[in-house]
Formats: structure tokens, sequence, C-alpha cells
């Protein structure tokens, strides 16, 4: 059987290509910006959320935060329609990019999800920001799919984390830049300026990407991945994934890690407001401090696996040592609770757990997020990525509801389950796949 070299609209691409071009710099440079536009903008609804103390969104004036049950309901509700279409979109977008293209595709998501966050300017309930959340959520679930495909097309096995920590850690770039840009914009212009800034962001992107010559530009295929080709082949692609313990274990690891880092994103300004009373203008730094450290760990977990890889270990144990650091760095959030009694005004002991927990979280996503690449080739990696994606965002829409109705009351269960979810999940992803790296079939 010949072996499947591109997806049906990857036609064009420079087959004689070197396989560590400086232009894959360049690419690595454009999805650090998309995304960083896209947590951008799924974070602006949180940045903002004291101004949304507003009679249409169940808030009452007088009670004290611990006790304002029906807005913490549709906070948590809106929240929840935003994840739940990220998780329905996850399992289309992965497939879709994996047929059109990463050029395509990746255009196609970033102007669909930037039209989106301009819409929130436009309503006024409860419903109306579910709805935008729901087109939000579908458009910005083609990110991280395209971003690893593309990552797989560009970047040899051992610079793939690294490529990965790089861009992903614009999810940490958009975390100390937007706090700052939306403190601003809504200082001069109200909160609606806020969704039309980044989702405006989003469109001049796609404008970008559009331009930029991605498929007569890229290499062909490494032999790597045209080892890894017959993975995929023999029927229909669902039905092969199926029976892979590596689809399972990938899954299972973004299923119960995912929900702590949007645990993160959504509660976190949110707790140092509740707990020390930092409005939006002083909560920025602290988020530029933990997002800065997410930062640092995105990258220094994706270059610890690629540097073992390249002093003789192989992937299976330069992968597994980097997400076992990195579940371990994780594990002191569960004392979060403890720093308010012990240190009630004084947010920064919190904050130097928050900065730990979110530096091993990118690191253990940069190298989760190459396992695919390591597992199957660059003609299914979107579709594994993205049906990985709706296992994350369906766990993180249920640790949302939970953390909704138990957080205020009972913070110190949130914390112990964001604390060991790591450690559960590596051994897990061990059970299903002790050596990581070998080709392996479905039946395998």
């Amino acid at each position: 059987m010949p072996i499947k070299t591109a997806s049906i609209s990857d036609t064009g691409f420079t087959t004689s290509a070197p396989d560590k071009s400086n232009i894959r710099w360049v690419v690595c440079g454009l999805l650090f910006l998309a995304t960083t536009i896209n947590y951008m903008d799924r974070s602006v609804f949180s940045l903002i959320e004291p101004l949304l103390h507003l009679p249409f969104m169940g808030w009452v004036p007088g009670l004290d935060h611990a006790h304002q049950t029906v807005y913490d309901l549709n906070y948590g509700r809106i929240l929840i329609c935003f994840q739940i279409a990220y998780a329905i979109g996850f399992l289309f977008a992965g497939r879709i990019i994996d047929k059109l293209g990463t050029k395509t595709g990746y255009a196609i998501a970033i102007l669909v999800w930037g039209c989106a966050s301009i819409s929130h300017s436009l309503v006024s309930s409860v419903a109306g920001f579910c709805i935008a959340r729901v087109f939000l959520g579908l458009g910005e679930s083609g990110n991280f799919p395209a971003a690893i495909k593309a990552t797989t097309e560009w970047f040899p096995s051992e610079e793939r984390a690294l490529a990965t920590g790089l861009f992903n850690s614009g999810s940490n770039a958009s975390a100390f830049i937007a706090p700052v840009l939306i403190a601003a914009v809504t200082a001069r212009w109200g909160w609606h300026a806020a969704f039309i800034c980044t989702g405006s962001m989003g469109l001049i992107w796609a404008v970008v990407w559009l331009f930029f010559p991605y498929n007569k530009l890229r290499r062909g295929l490494t032999q790597t991945q045209i080892n890894l080709a017959p993975v995929t082949q023999g029927g229909p692609i669902y039905s092969i994934l199926a029976r892979h313990r590596g689809f399972w274990a990938f899954c299972v690891a973004k299923g119960l890690t995912d929900p702590i880092w949007w645990f993160y994103l959504f509660y976190l300004p949110k707790f140092l407001n509740d707990n020390y009373g930092l409005d939006l203008n002083h909560v920025k730094y602290p988020l530029i401090v933990i997002y800065t450290a997410a930062s640092v760990g995105s990258v220094a977990g994706g270059w610890l696996s690629g540097f073992r890889m390249k002093h003789g270990h192989t992937v299976n144990s330069g992968r597994k040592f980097a997400l076992l650091i990195c579940a371990i760095c994780v594990t002191p959030i569960m004392l979060v609770p403890h720093m308010h009694t012990l240190f009630p005004n004084n947010a920064w002991p919190a904050i130097a757990l928050f900065c730990l927990a979110t530096a091993a979280h990118q690191g253990w996503s940069a190298n989760l997020f190459s396992t695919p690449t390591d597992m199957f080739p660059s003609t299914g990696v979107s579709t594994v990525v993205g049906i990985g994606g709706t296992a994350g965002a369906i766990g993180g829409a249920v640790f949302t509801w939970i953390v909704s109705h138990n957080f205020s009351l009972h913070p110190l269960i949130i914390f112990t389950m964001a604390a060991f979810a790591y450690v559960i999940a590596l051994a897990i992803f061990q059970l299903l796949v002790p050596r990581l790296g070998e080709v392996r079939t479905a039946a395998a």
C-alpha cells in the first residue's frame, strides 16, 4: 500500500527543503502570536468579572462574595457554555484541519473565534453571553490541533516539545499582556471595548497567515513520520484510533489535567479578588508574575525532554522524565488555601505557589502535546489532538461545575484535586503506553 504523504490540501510543499530550515522559527513565532490571541480572547471575560457585578448577571448589592449564589451560578454557566462548545468543536476541528491542511484550517478557525469575540460587545444578558461563548469555543477549538500539526510538519522529534513550549507560552504571555491591555481599554471605553480589541487582533493575524507561503516553504515528511504512516492506515480513522492505546493515554491525560489550567485561567483573578481584595487594576501585577513563571516553565519543560534525547536518552525517557518532574512540582498547590490563614493580608505566598504550579503545568503541557507526534503520522495528529482537546474540555466543564458549587466554601477540596491530577494522569499514561516512541499499530 502506498504511503500517504500529505493531507488533501497540502500540496505544493518543498520536498527538498532542509529538515531544519530557519523558517521553522518564523512559523513558531506565528503560532505563538495565534495562541496569545486565543487565550486573550477567552480570558477577557474573567478579567472583567468585577465589572459584571450587574443585575442581569444576578449580582445582589450588599451581599458579600461568598453568598452571591445566583451570580456564581450564572458566571459558571457562561464558562461551561464555552467549555462544552470547545469540546464539541474539538471533535470536528482536528479532522477538518487534517483534511484541509494547516494553513487553510488555521485561518478559518481564527476568523470564527475573532468574530465571536467581537460579538460579546453586542450582548447584555446571560443568554447573550452564553451564545457568544458557544461560537468562541467552536472557533478556538481549532488552535491547538492546527499548531501541533504545524510543529509536526516543521520540526524534528527532538525539537517538537521545545517548539510546543515556545508557542504554548503564548497562553502565558496573554495572561500578562491581557490584564494591562484590558485594564487600559476598559478604563477608557468600558468593558464592551475589551472584546472588540482582542477580537480584532485575531482578524489581523488571519490576514498575515493567509499571505505567508506556508505550504511552499515547508519540508516534506521526516523518516519518523514515514515510519508512522501505517499506524492510521487500514480503516476509518476513528475506528483505528479507538483501538490504539496511545490515543486513550493522551485523552485521559488531557481530561485530567486540562481542567486545572481552565481553573487558573477562569478563577485566579476571582480568587485573588475574593481573598485579598485585588481589583482589576491591582491583580494585573500578580498575574504578570504568575504567567511569566508559566512561560519559563513552558519553555524549560519542552527543552528538558529534547535535552535528554539529544544526550542519548530515548523518546520514552525524555518525554516521561519531563512529565514526572512537572507532575511533582504541581503538588504544593494544595497548600494555597492555608496561605490566606497564615498570611491574611499578603497574597504573595499564595502567588508563589501559583507560580510553581502554572510553570509545571505548562512544562507538562508542552511534553504531553508532543506525545501524539511520537505515536501518529502528521496526517492524523490534528485528529488525535482534537479529540484529546474534547476530553480536556469536557473535564474542564465538569471541574468548573465542581468549582462553581464548592470553591467559595470548600477551596481545600479543589486545590487537592488540582495537586494530584498530574501524578494520576502520568501513572495511567505509563500503564497504557509503557514504551513511548515505538511504532505500534492499533492492534499492538
